[in-house]
């Protein structure tokens, strides 16, 4: 059993560690932005590949108190870093937190570097190189206050890039986001779905795959622990196999996205191609005013635009109005929610929420109002 950190979006620390339990993780202790958990390789790779509201699972290899550079670079150099690393690999470094002394992610990041090549120069007389886009070993350091802990990253890129989207909308929803946001909603899909403000299709392209049992990790190229030294294929293989034979053919209920922009929605339908699910949702370019419900209940969630300038907020005003209108007179046995990053826009949907959410997208703190459309 080895222990693990998951990276996750602040407030969706307590989402994430129900995901991890329904995927086997032990011991499972959720803190700010993470969760804690053990378990074995297989369930390491498991976690990448199924992991829908993650960032990065890190694999810590050591801990150690560091007030100053001098005893970060010390600690750094007492680890064997022939264990994971030779100086015909690549590898970057990738630093969170600071100090009052290591303040800066950047001069942090180089201590740890500079360790690592000291020991390759004395050990082989040759060094690493630094890849920052696409290196062998991800390297993570944490410091809070004066403590480190150094992690090796599994996931690599974020877990968020899925891989199926190239085609992003103005404001994009994280994936991760979209995918906690239908747990939040408690959807389940046997329920319809609605997105009426759906842009690049994320919202209704997450309820897909998690509708089909599909895992967001088949869409990617590659993870962090597939150049590691104790990397294994065939379990890594068998894991894709299990994967693909449990994926289902159709939705048990309809799940649509709609929008008014046309060019918005052609990137909406070429994401849900390049996951094979273009055949399985309804995308329509639709108005407000035209949009009908597919069913006598569902859940409606919906990402309209928050307005970044006064003129934006005045002009929103009529779009949060209208959204409260159409889910008031067409949507009866419905539940909507809406997420807004502007409490002025959110009173004008001019309906009573039954509960409010605090939720992150990105830095930015936003509500996620609830609707019971009786």
């Amino acid at each position: 059993m080895t222990q693990y950190f998951a990276t996750v979006a602040k407030g969706l620390e307590v989402i994430a560690a129900q995901e991890l339990e329904r995927l086997g993780a032990e011991n499972v202790r959720p803190e700010f932005t993470g969760v804690h958990f053990t378990g074995s390789r297989k369930l390491l790779y498991r976690v990448n590949l199924w992991g829908r509201t993650l960032f990065r699972v890190l694999v810590p290899i050591a801990e150690f108190s560091c007030a100053n550079a001098q005893q970060l670079y010390q600690e750094v150099q007492n680890i064997n870093w022939t264990e994971y690393l030779s100086p015909l690999n690549t590898f970057a470094v990738n630093c969170t937190g600071k100090n009052e002394v290591l303040n800066h992610t950047h001069f942090t990041a180089l201590q740890v570097k500079n360790a690592i090549i000291d020991q390759q120069r004395s050990e082989f007389g040759e060094r690493s190189d630094i890849n920052l886009n696409n290196p062998d070993l991800w390297i993570n350091l944490h410091l809070h206050e004066n403590h480190g802990i150094l992690s090796l990253d599994s996931s690599g890129s974020s877990l968020h890039r899925r891989g199926y989207r190239p085609a992003v909308g103005l404001a994009p929803l994280k994936e991760s986001l979209a995918s906690a946001l239908l747990e939040i909603a408690e959807w389940h899909p046997d329920l319809p779905f609605l997105d009426p403000l759906c842009g690049s299709g994320t919202l209704p392209i997450e309820a897909s795959l998690k509708a089909l049992n599909i895992a967001p990790g088949l869409f990617r190229e590659t993870f962090g622990f597939m150049k590691w030294k104790d990397f294994d294929p065939k379990l890594w293989e068998s894991l894709k196999h299990e994967a693909l034979e449990a994926q289902l053919t159709t939705l048990p209920a309809p799940i649509l996205g709609s929008d008014q922009d046309g060019d918005i929605l052609n990137q909406a339908f070429e994401n849900a191609q390049r996951c094979g699910v273009a055949d399985q949702i309804r995308l329509q370019q639709l108005e407000l005013s035209q949009i009908e419900p597919p069913a006598d209940q569902g859940v409606i969630i919906c990402n309209p635009p928050y307005g970044e300038r006064l003129g934006e907020v005045e002009e929103l005003a009529g779009l949060y109005k209208q959204l409260g209108d159409t889910f008031k007179q067409r949507f009866k046995g419905w539940t909507a929610y809406i997420l807004t990053g502007n409490k002025t826009l959110g009173k004008q949907v001019g309906l009573r929420t039954s509960r409010r959410i605090a939720v992150y997208n990105g830095s930015l703190p936003c509500t996620l109002l609830k609707y019971e459309l009786y």
